[in-house]
């Protein structure tokens, strides 16, 4: 059998830096306000596996010393309530972040509910204010799986410049918005769905491969080009054991480096998130003290995609 040759890229070392961060600001803003800022996390059903996912942030709060709030949306009007309960929250002074649980039931519309909250407090960027902010290049909050994704390989330090990269997925939380933070990177970018035809054609070329497509095993090591980069966002329970979007035992003697599932971009996408509600707790306190609306003034806000400042080339 052929000797493994991949390095693993972990997000475990990369959250901890994070963490320590938040630890620090977090003191500092007890400090200076007299509490901690709070995290409301909005549950509407129980689906099990967001619930394990959400009950880990939570932990993470405590453990950095921020206040997590578990808000669970009960009755016979579950979009009613939760849309009301988003809306309080949004008016709560000492929440400063508010994530609801994916996905929403059935009987819940999707639009209205992310509509409802506060753009402010969404930290994990799935307001149509943060995604057009984040698309244009201006400082709005990513979502934080995407914005792990990117990390990741910059913490581990992967050039991204010049590079042909390959997105697998092209969802409004992982496959696009990776796919806008790699271009403002200077990748070259192509996303590739479940309609593309020959999703080998495109990987072969690919010297960066990010999957997120919620298929197990999706990408195998003979779809690769020898010496790639691989992030593989997939997380899907298979006989009882965590597995990713890419088959790893194949992929890890192709890829020059590899994000292997559980403990790639999952540790950094939670401790990512803690750094989103610090950043989103600064910029609420700093506006109450000028008595501006945290995201009022957009304009003011730098361009960071180089389309914006240098003629789109």
């Amino acid at each position: 059998m052929a000797q493994a040759t991949a390095r693993l890229l972990l997000g475990g070392p990369l959250a901890q830096a994070v963490l320590a961060t938040v630890t620090a600001e977090a003191a500092e803003y007890r400090e200076a306000y007299g509490h901690a800022p709070a995290l409301a996390v909005v549950v509407c059903g129980h689906e099990a596996p967001s619930m394990v996912y959400l009950r880990q942030i939570l932990r993470g709060c405590e453990k950095v010393g921020l206040e997590g709030r578990l808000v669970e949306i009960e009755g016979d009007d579950p979009e009613g309530g939760l849309i009301n309960a988003l809306r309080g929250l949004g008016e709560d002074p000492e929440v400063a972040g508010i994530i609801v649980q994916m996905p929403l039931p059935d009987t819940v519309r999707l639009r209205p509910v992310v509509e409802a909250i506060d753009p402010a407090k969404d930290i994990d960027g799935i307001h149509p204010l943060n995604a057009g902010l984040v698309r244009l290049g201006y400082d709005g909050f990513v979502p934080a799986t995407a914005h792990a994704t990117l990390e990741i390989l910059k913490g581990h330090g992967i050039e991204i410049a010049g590079r042909e990269a390959v997105v697998v997925g092209r969802s409004t939380v992982v496959g696009m918005p990776v796919a806008f933070l790699l271009v403002r990177e200077n990748a070259t970018v192509t996303v590739c769905h479940s309609k593309t035809r020959d999703l080998r054609r495109h990987l072969r070329n690919a010297e960066i491969v990010v999957v997120a497509a919620g298929h197990p095993g999706l990408v195998t090591g003979d779809m690769l080009r020898r010496g790639v980069v691989v992030v593989d966002v997939g997380i899907n329970a298979v006989d009882g054991r965590l597995v990713g979007d890419v088959d790893f035992a194949s992929a890890e003697h192709v890829a020059s480096a590899i994000t292997p599932v559980p403990g790639g971009v999952g540790p950094l996408t939670n401790a990512l998130l803690l750094a989103h509600l610090m950043r989103a707790a600064r910029r609420q306190a700093a506006a109450r003290e000028a008595g501006a609306a945290p995201l009022a003034d957009i304009g003011a806000m730098a361009p960071t995609i180089p389309s914006l400042t240098r003629g789109g080339s």
